[in-house]
């Protein structure tokens, strides 16, 4: 089992930074991908940003350039740095972790970008 718990969220004004971390915690060692998704208001989950153990990265269009996702393997923990938010960034932002044939998911975290 894979237990990953998000930090970091919170009210925000569009412009401004805010930076998310996920802590993953058990049998982590087979863990490649991590990543982040959203699920705003009416809209379905996308994906927002993944790394890998190597440190391979992959955005969506609509951060690229504004938001960066890194990783500490040491501490198990990955981020991300999100600039220059807009207010259809708001959404609650999930982490979720790849290993053992299947993606494990945190509980979420809610951003709101106030324009």
């Amino acid at each position: 089992q894979v237990q990953l718990v998000e930090s970091g969220g919170g009210l925000v004004q569009a412009g401004g930074p805010l930076r998310l971390s996920c802590a993953a915690s058990g049998s982590i060692f087979a863990i490649n991908v991590m990543g982040w998704y959203r699920l705003a208001p009416g809209k379905q989950r996308e994906l927002v940003a993944t790394i890998t153990k190597g440190g391979s990265t992959n955005y969506a269009d609509s951060v690229k350039g504004r938001f960066t996702i890194s990783r500490d393997n040491a501490k198990n923990t990955v981020y991300l740095q999100m600039n220059s938010l807009k207010p259809e960034d708001t959404a609650v932002y999930y982490c979720a972790a790849d290993g053992y044939g299947m993606r494990y998911w945190g509980k979420g975290t809610l951003v709101t970008a106030s324009s």
